[in-house]
């Protein structure tokens, strides 16, 4: 397609096609029905598919996640929203030890076809309980898959991946790309592949969402001074494409990875103890980390700005590595 679409619309479309080309699938969470999602990215799925098939549900994550669990194992394959990431902790019990554990508890006699829908991210202003990179709490929990969509391609290629995966998977959407524009993608998605956003020579960067386009402002600064930056969004954290990255780096010899969220536990830690375990003959300097601060996420928009990397943290870092 050539028309532009925001992320919100483009979530909304996947929604709809995957309901269109299968029958089994459904769709529920909070206000998602009549009223289009607190974010606008459910609107008009209601209308056109009617409260059998799109159905809004009282304020319980953890009925929620387990109506998704319940129907998948009945045949079903749910998509299930739950409105704010952070709320993830009230149905963890439900996330962690039923859906994630229960294809591997039953010997694969039955699988959880879920997906499960949270809005993430930090940079809106919506305070320390919902502006979290919830992604990473989900990390060290095996069974599930995590994608980490950062553009209106990917809101809707890695939705409708995720739909149609046999496992149970988490779509992270973040709330400050929700107006991004773009264009539906032709082609389908697999989950596990990253994406090389900007070819380059003297380091790799490997950011996600809204550090992926704080990464590329941050080489596009570079430039200027003849640094080059190569750009990679992993998409999905798990699986995680350690092979795309290892390539970059074995050209470059530097790695930077831009996380939001405090360091420790996250997915780039993560990465960085993969890359120099298995990769650390490729290294001319210790690998980077860039992250937030060790603080819940500040409400005032001067103090969340602070808080989150941003393009100029990139620049200065990148300046540091390619400097030592």
């Amino acid at each position: 397609m050539s028309d532009q679409v925001t992320c919100r619309e483009a979530i909304a479309q996947a929604i709809a096609d995957e309901l269109e080309a299968d029958p089994d699938v459904i769709f529920f969470g909070e206000d998602v029905a009549a009223a289009g999602g607190v974010f606008k990215s459910t609107v008009g799925l209601f209308e056109r598919f009617g409260g059998e098939r799109v159905r809004d549900t009282p304020i319980s994550e953890q009925a929620i996640v387990g109506t998704a669990i319940g129907a998948a194992i009945m045949g079903l394959r749910p998509i299930a929203e739950l409105m704010f990431a952070d709320f993830a902790g009230v149905a963890f019990d439900q996330i962690a030890n039923q859906l994630a554990k229960y294809r591997y508890l039953t010997g694969g006699q039955a699988g959880l076809p879920v997906t499960v829908r949270l809005a993430n991210g930090a940079g809106a202003g919506f305070a320390a309980q919902h502006s979290q990179a919830a992604e990473n709490w989900f990390l060290n929990v095996p069974g599930l898959k995590i994608a980490v969509p950062g553009t209106v391609e990917d809101c809707y290629g890695l939705l409708r991946a995720a739909v149609r995966d046999d496992n149970p998977v988490l779509v992270f959407e973040h709330k400050n790309l929700l107006g991004l524009k773009g264009e539906i993608p032709s082609t389908s998605y697999r989950l596990g592949e990253a994406a090389v956003v900007r070819p380059g020579r003297d380091v790799t960067v490997v950011a996600s969402q809204q550090m992926r386009h704080r990464a590329l402002e941050a080489a596009e600064q570079l430039a200027g001074e003849g640094i080059s930056l190569e750009v990679i969004d992993p998409r999905t954290l798990v699986p995680f494409d350690d092979e795309t990255v290892a390539a970059s780096l074995a050209r470059t010899a530097r790695l930077l990875v831009v996380q939001e969220g405090p360091p420790g536990g996250g997915w780039g830690a993560s990465l960085i103890a993969r890359m120099t375990q298995s990769h650390f003959e490729s290294f001319d300097v210790p690998p980077r980390l860039l992250a937030s601060a060790e603080t819940p996420v500040p409400y005032a928009g001067c103090l969340e700005d602070a808080w989150l990397p941003g393009p100029d943290d990139v620049v200065a870092v990148a300046r540091e590595l390619v400097a030592y």
